[in-house]
């Protein structure tokens, strides 16, 4: 009876329609992500780009679009971000929104497709080289054709590797060649190739093609639905105020060396007031910082720097003269500031070639002679302005007012004598056979140097060099 029941309940349990499975909901569309290149091209943006295309990665986004409104910017970033694009596994794709010029336009060439929005522009990518504060610097004829063919060979690799017309790109940094579509010159000889939205969405040299521009598109939206990318979430990428700063950093960075080393040089020059010192320390502070978090600098180039301000410190206050020690923590502050201004590329050379290391000397030279020329100026006019008479105590402090002050020295003024010791500027100095406590008014002078007393304040005697 058992095994009966238990057949016959077999057969219900095989005969029963199967169980009804709820489907399994969509799974969400992947994100877009969004990296906007407004106003300067350099390695700070480098960084944030590079951080942009990891995101991309992770989030597994169904595309990158650069949002794209500059004036252009240095070679050696736009080089690094077309490489980094090239090398990013999400498909990068160009809105922009009014004008992609030099290193922009470079850019935008190594993306998938290029939409433009009514109005924008594209082109000019000759190279030209900017002085380090500003300007732009002639180049010889060799120089320039070096130059030239270097972005050409970029900017033909770009648009071939995106699917691009390279003739056409190259017509952007050649303006001795000629671009035309079958018997119209789209670009004669001796112009270089700009073009504007309505002209880079015609049509090109391969049937069914437009010259350059994917459309010409009002919004970012109308991009995202020509790409069948509407209705996917939107994800900018957000650009931090710590990225913003080291942007403008990166961008001062010869005005920041400057005040720094000027800082520093008044300090030593008129010790004890302390607020030149801490000025320099914190402009070169926000050198380094800012390089840091552009992804330039590392914890190296601040290593070399302190140390050559060590090695500096000990020749000027431990060791006479000025030799070996000096001059060796001078050469590693400049290793250090460059260091800290030379992009890092993932993979590269151990050292830099000289196009990666040219901005970063040409900057620090020009940091080393404004802070000479400025430096000349304000030990003429400083020391007779109101702020450094207002660090001055004007008060009188004498016997007569009730004070009880030093011994009177004032009839030293006048003797004359040598140096004992280096005076940085404080030392020893034998005068009238007696060896005296000395200061100079921040001049550096060495041992044996024949000295005169020029000021006498009690146990402070002031001492300069005295006239042959």
């Amino acid at each position: 009876m058992n095994r009966l029941s238990l057949f016959l309940a077999l057969l219900a349990a095989l005969a029963a329609p199967p169980a009804r499975s709820e489907p399994a909901p969509p799974p969400p569309p992947a994100p877009v992500t969004v990296i906007p290149i407004r106003g300067q091209i350099e390695g700070a943006l480098l960084y944030v780009i590079r951080r942009g295309l990891a995101e991309a990665e992770r989030e597994h986004a169904a595309a990158v679009l650069l949002v794209m409104d500059t004036p252009g910017g240095t070679l050696n970033a736009a080089s690094d971000i077309v490489r980094s694009i090239q090398a990013a596994r999400t498909p990068v794709h160009t809105f922009i929104e009014k004008d992609a010029f030099s290193a922009g336009a470079i850019i935008a060439l190594a993306t998938r497709s290029i939409y433009m929005a009514p109005g924008s522009v594209i082109g000019d990518a000759l190279p030209i080289l900017m002085s380090p504060v500003g300007g732009v610097q002639e180049m010889s004829e060799g120089l320039e054709e070096k130059s030239v063919s270097a972005v050409s060979a970029l900017v033909r690799a770009a648009a071939q590797e995106a699917g691009h017309d390279p003739e056409l790109a190259e017509k952007m940094v050649r303006r001795e060649k000629e671009f035309k579509i079958g018997d119209e010159v789209i670009s004669p000889a001796g112009q270089l190739l700009t073009l504007t939205a309505e002209e880079a969405a015609r049509p090109g040299r391969e049937e069914g093609r437009p010259l350059l521009s994917a459309g010409t598109l009002p919004d970012l939206a109308a991009v995202l639905d020509d790409l069948g990318l509407a209705g996917h979430p939107v994800r900018e990428l957000e650009i931090t105020a710590a990225e913003r700063m080291a942007r403008w950093i990166a961008a001062a960075a010869p005005v920041l060396m400057i005040l720094g080393f000027l800082g520093i040089y008044l300090e030593i020059k008129t010790p004890g007031i302390g607020l030149p010192g801490l000025f320099g320390a914190v402009c070169l502070a926000l050198f380094f910082w800012g390089h840091h978090i552009a992804g330039l600098a590392g914890m190296e180039d601040l290593l070399l720097f302190a140390v050559g301000v060590l090695l500096i410190l000990i020749e000027i206050f431990v060791i006479p003269g000025f030799g070996v020690t000096g001059m060796l923590g001078i050469v590693l502050v400049l290793l250090s500031l460059v260091g800290a201004m030379t992009r890092i590329v993932p993979g590269g050379p151990l050292l830099p070639d000289w196009p990666a290391l040219q901005i970063p000397v040409l900057k620090t030279f020009a940091a080393i002679v404004g802070t000479g020329a400025l430096a000349l100026l304000l030990g003429r006019f400083l020391p007779r302005s109101r702020f450094v008479n207002r660090l001055a105590l004007a008060a009188s402090t004498s016997a007569a007012d009730g004070y009880t002050a030093a011994a009177d020295t004032s009839a030293l003024v006048g003797q004359s004598g040598v140096a004992l010791t280096p005076l940085h500027p404080s030392g020893a100095a034998r005068i009238g056979g007696e060896r005296l406590d000395v200061v100079t008014d921040g001049e550096f002078l060495e041992a044996g140097t024949p000295v005169r007393i020029v000021e006498a304040h009690g146990s402070r005697l002031v001492v300069a060099k005295a006239p042959a």
